[in-house]
């Protein structure tokens, strides 16, 4: 059974830094894309941050480019999001998400590009 964990969200004034966490398991091959995507109540599931489990090719959100850094750590299909200079509207449900299982890939920063999603960490960035 595939499994999705977040963690490391939570509150922080503008201009600080969070680092979140995240575990795929339930399968062992590490050739995923690995991704973070982030949804304020009302609006779209935006994607933030992925990484390609082959090759370690990563890809950013203009909103983020330069601010947040994606890493993985492929023997344990963990990834991490370090996020700096957080702004208040980077405030959102964060959502960590593994291409493992789709049969369509329509980008590594498409919603509709994956399966198996964890349960969200909250991060509030207040002003």
């Amino acid at each position: 059974q595939v499994q999705v964990v977040e963690s490391g969200g939570g509150s922080v004034q503008a201009g600080g830094s969070l680092r979140l966490s995240c575990e795929a398991s339930g399968y062992t091959e590490t050739n995923y894309w690995l991704t973070w995507f982030r949804q304020v109540p009302g609006g779209e599931r935006e994607g933030v941050a992925a990484v390609a489990g082959r090759g370690g090719a990563t890809v950013y959100s203009d909103s983020v480019k330069g601010r947040f850094t994606i890493s993985a750590d492929s023997a344990k299909n963990a990834v991490y999001l370090q996020m700096r200079s957080l702004k208040p509207s980077d405030t959102a449900m964060y959502y960590c998400t593994t291409s493992y299982g789709t049969s369509s890939f329509q980008g590594p920063l498409d919603q509709r590009s994956y399966k198996y999603w964890g349960q969200g960490t909250q991060v509030i960035v207040s002003s």
